[in-house]
């Protein structure tokens, strides 16, 4: 007995499997309903509709008023979810595919890009710290510094109750901090000294990105392919910090003779400086 549209719809409502039709090597391919792609890829339907309407799943075929998902569909869910465990988030997903077929390259190798840039500079993390580990960090110090470096940004205090706790979101600045104030510069003078160098190479750090990617293919990572582009970001990771602190060393020390020959920093206490700036004795 023939099968009606109206029977054909009704049992793909109840879960059977969708016709195949007659056609090309595509029609060929398993047909899903969208509660069957939804199983098979083991999302809800929901969400495939979801994924569908941002653009990370092209549309359906169609079959009169019914949507037919092919294998393809189904692969593309499985990537989406691949990318999600990768850290990509969902609104960026259809970025990075029509990314990496208008590049030209795949996108393990985009995804290898991506990953070289988000591949931290620093290994430092935050710490916690209960107040009396705090109190042990800061060793024999004055009254009221705790509370001067919660104001600077060095700590962090967590909540209102007691006993406190303080989150610390740069250990090797806080311990540059406390050398330094043992060295005579007070905790506000090195923080301000701090928030302009960031100032500073925030803006460098632009400039150098804009300029390597100016260069890309033409001075920076050869023939800018991924696999050029990942080395070269890599290298920049492990050397950049060092010519920053090289070059950062020289520009000191030539403002630092600069000021001494103005006098506007004086070169030693009061009443010798004219001697070691060479003046008489």
């Amino acid at each position: 007995m023939p099968i009606t549209r109206s029977r054909r719809r009704a049992r793909w409502r109840r879960g059977a499997p969708a016709p195949r039709l007659s056609g090309g090597p595509a029609a060929r391919e398993s047909a899903y309903t969208i509660d069957e792609l939804a199983r098979a890829s083991g999302l809800p339907t929901r969400t495939v509709r979801h994924y569908q309407s941002l653009g990370a799943l092209h549309p359906p075929e169609r079959n009169g008023r019914i949507a037919l998902y092919r294998e393809e569909h189904l692969r593309r869910l499985r990537l989406i979810a691949q990318l999600q465990d990768r850290g990509l988030r969902l609104k960026a997903i259809p970025d990075a595919l029509r990314h990496a077929q208008r590049s030209l390259m795949s996108l393990e190798e985009w995804l290898g890009v991506g990953e070289e840039l988000r591949t931290p500079w620093s290994p430092e993390a935050q710490v916690l710290l209960t107040e009396a580990e705090l109190r042990k960090r800061l060793g024999e110090r004055p009254p009221g510094l705790i509370a001067t470096l919660v104001r600077t940004g060095l700590v962090r205090r967590q909540g209102e109750g007691l006993p406190a706790a303080y989150v610390v979101p740069s250990p090797s600045l806080l311990d540059i901090a406390l050398k330094l104030h043992g060295a005579g510069v007070d905790i506000t003078t090195g923080a301000e000294a701090a928030a302009l160098v960031r100032k500073r190479m925030r803006r460098a750090s632009g400039d150098l990105v804009k300029h390597f990617a100016r260069r890309t293919g033409k001075g920076f990572a050869r023939s800018a392919s991924p696999r050029d582009v990942a080395e070269s970001l890599a290298a920049l990771r492990s050397l950049g910090a060092e010519a920053v602190r090289l070059v950062f060393a020289q520009e000191m020390a030539r403002a630092l003779r600069a000021a001494i020959e103005k006098g506007t920093l004086p070169a030693s206490p009061k009443g010798r400086s004219r001697g070691l700036t060479g003046g008489s004795t």
